[in-house]
């Protein structure tokens, strides 16, 4: 016979679960959106040092989640604003590193600035 504590690792493995953010009451989140990210799509953006950075990703509502891979050859300035510097930026991605955001985060656009050259950036925006 099968514990208590076996039944539920058994329930838990073997089935999805739906989940409900809820406040300290108990009530449940509004604005909280439980679906799964369905679509993804890739681009490579070519970066330079373009007074006031190149767009990687036009705004998007249906933006969930995205990732930056700095194929660069070094550091890029990655930022929200309409103008992204060496100085005025949100984050620093190094050479061969990258960003990813947090799940439902910023559906705006995202620039991105070498300081000296080009190369690549492989972006990839996950949607609803």
């Amino acid at each position: 016979m099968v514990g208590l504590i076996g039944q539920l690792r058994n329930l838990l493995n073997t089935r999805a679960m739906d989940v409900a953010v809820v406040d300290g009451n108990g009530d449940q989140l509004t604005g909280f959106d439980s679906s799964r990210p369905a679509n993804a799509v890739s681009t490579t953006v070519t970066v330079d040092a373009t007074v006031g950075g190149t767009v990687l990703l036009v705004a998007n509502l249906a933006r969930r989640k995205f990732i930056i891979w700095n194929d660069t050859g070094s550091k890029i300035f990655v930022g929200y604003e309409a103008v992204v510097s060496a100085t005025d930026f949100a984050y620093e991605v190094p050479n061969n590193g990258y960003y990813e955001s947090d799940l439902n985060d910023y559906t705006g656009e995202i620039r991105a600035l070498k300081p000296s050259g080009s190369g690549p950036v492989r972006v990839t925006e996950i949607t609803t």
